[in-house]
């Protein structure tokens, strides 16, 4: 996984090759044409979320700047009922990677309660 000091840019390249180089909301191809990647944050940092790899996930711009601050199930749901398909299996797979990186690391006290509610409503979505 990634330095703790690895930039935004390296963060984003090792997302790209960890997940499926497509935004997590919309699953149009991301780094192509005109399609920007951005690092999504699935812990926002409003909410105490790290910049680590295991806290984000790769999005379009588009999609990053209309989630603004809703949660992450709020914001998957809200996707579905414009015709899109969140990932919400790489949501979950990526809070999990975050989940096993604090249990190891520690710290991140703000972001647990966020972290174990999204995981909880996003597991019972897809079930």
């Amino acid at each position: 996984m990634s330095r703790p000091s690895a930039n935004r840019r390296e963060r984003l390249r090792e997302i790209l090759e960890r997940d499926e180089p497509t935004c997590v909301w919309c699953r149009r191809d991301v780094d192509v044409d005109l399609v920007a990647a951005t690092t999504e944050h699935v812990v926002p940092k409003l909410k105490g979320g790290p910049s680590w790899i295991e806290n984000e996930v790769a999005a379009c711009k588009r999609c990053n700047g209309r989630r603004g601050h809703k949660n992450l199930s709020d914001w998957a749901d809200e996707c579905e009922r414009i015709g899109w398909e969140p990932d919400r299996r790489r949501l979950i797979a990526t809070l999990e990677l975050l989940e096993a990186r604090i249990a190891t690391d520690g710290g991140q006290r703000r972001a647990r309660p966020y972290l174990t509610t999204q995981l909880r409503r996003l597991r019972k979505s897809i079930d």
